[in-house]
């Protein structure tokens, strides 16, 4: 029996390469291997095309190329920005943070902790929403850094980081943002957005895995946490990974032309989707901002049922989704987003997040739709936890 056709929803743990991506990565596997460091024209030329590719991402942030330094990953961007604010104002011992961040920033942030800094991690509402007074009562003179995610990876809830990085410069501190989810979802201007870090990973936006960007605006002092050789600058050493480089640039050029796409038909299938299983499914519940998030995310959780199991049905019909972030999962600990959020426990296990993209189809939403009512009723039936018990979960203490 042959397997069934994927369906792929998962496009906020990885996503596919764009087929334009590939096409124009190929020939810096082969026939332009050479290294753009190098003096000969060889080697030059691949130097060229990284200079093309700089200018390709700063297009898409609106900001200089020189602002742009290519690194590995959102992780390694997330953690180079926080050690950079910290090093480079080492008499300012306070940061201020989210409880609802990416293990990239919240685990760095528990590590400054130990070393002595004190962190104040944001609460959220029952939705997910900050409270910017909350912000506003929790700088200090001695805050060296904020960081805030630009879009939740779990929830897809979008932050008005503009105002954020306005609130924080104010204070005369310095601003970092994950915007790893949000890019090519939410139009990013940094000549209007005053941060002064950014970090996207090009894997979340159909480039290839192992690349990423770290944007460090003009003037901000910066502490290189790579060291070595004089690459990106004397900023970021090791030699540069040139054809993903090349495949970043021009995944983000079509990714900024095609934001009005993802914010018309995939937030539409979105919405299908999302929809159909909360009006068919009893005991279901959308987690998150119900306006405000990405035009690709819907994190739906069934009561009395648990998401791996969810998933690992799902996945007997080709259909692949994730319980959370794909950074997390293995834990046996709900989400520290849901429960942030105050989830009760009976739904809170049975968080599904389905995250499309722009090569989603209508017919895949169609087959998710017919299938999903099957499997939580199945589940159901053999679930242990049939009860009136929705105790909230205890927030998380990150």
């Amino acid at each position: 029996m042959s397997a069934p056709k994927t369906i792929y929803l998962d496009n906020n743990a990885t996503s596919q390469v764009a087929p334009e991506v590939l096409e124009e990565m190929l020939p810096y596997f082969s026939e332009f291997y050479g290294n753009p460091s190098s003096m000969h024209h060889f080697g030059g030329q691949v130097g060229s095309k990284l200079d093309e590719a700089r200018q390709r991402v700063a297009d898409a942030l609106g900001c200089e190329p020189g602002e742009i330094i290519f690194n590995a990953c959102g992780t390694e961007g997330d953690n180079t920005a926080i050690y950079s604010a910290l090093e480079a104002n080492p008499d300012k011992r306070h940061i201020i943070t989210t409880r609802v961040e990416h293990p990239a920033v919240l685990n760095v942030a528990q590590h400054y902790e130990k070393k002595g800094y004190d962190v104040t991690y944001l609460g959220v509402d029952e939705y997910g929403r900050l409270d910017l007074d909350e912000l506003k009562a929790s700088l200090r003179p001695d805050t060296a850094l904020v960081s805030v995610m630009f879009a939740n990876n779990e929830t897809g809830n979008i932050y008005p980081i503009q105002e954020i990085a306005e609130i924080v410069k104010a204070n005369g501190s310095l601003m970092h943002t994950d915007a790893v989810q949000a890019i090519g979802k939410v139009d990013i201007d940094l000549k209007k957005i005053p941060v002064d870090f950014l970090v996207l990973s090009g894997h979340k936006v159909h480039a290839p895995k192992g690349i990423g960007v770290l944007f460090v605006r003009r003037g901000t002092p910066f502490r290189p946490f790579m060291l070595g050789g004089h690459q990106e600058r004397g900023r970021r050493a090791g030699t540069e990974n040139a054809a993903s480089i090349i495949g970043l640039g021009k995944a983000l050029q079509i990714a900024k032309d095609n934001i009005e796409l993802e914010n018309t038909r995939v937030k539409a299938l979105r919405d299908k989707l999302a929809n159909g299983l909360l009006e068919s499914i009893p005991d279901s519940r959308l987690n998150g901002d119900p306006e405000n998030r990405l035009p690709n995310t819907a994190n739906i959780s069934f009561k009395y049922v648990e998401g791996e199991a969810i998933l690992l049905l799902m996945d007997r019909l080709g259909i692949c989704a994730s319980s959370g972030s794909a950074c997390t999962s293995g834990s046996l600990e709900p989400s520290h987003v849901l429960r942030a959020l105050g989830v009760p426990f009976t739904f809170a296990h049975g968080s599904i997040r389905f995250s499309l993209s722009r090569y989603t189809t209508e017919e895949e939403v169609d087959t998710v739709l017919r299938e999903m009512p099957a499997i939580i009723e199945r589940l159901r039936k053999l679930s242990p936890f049939k009860s009136d018990d929705d105790t909230l979960l205890p927030p998380c203490t990150c």
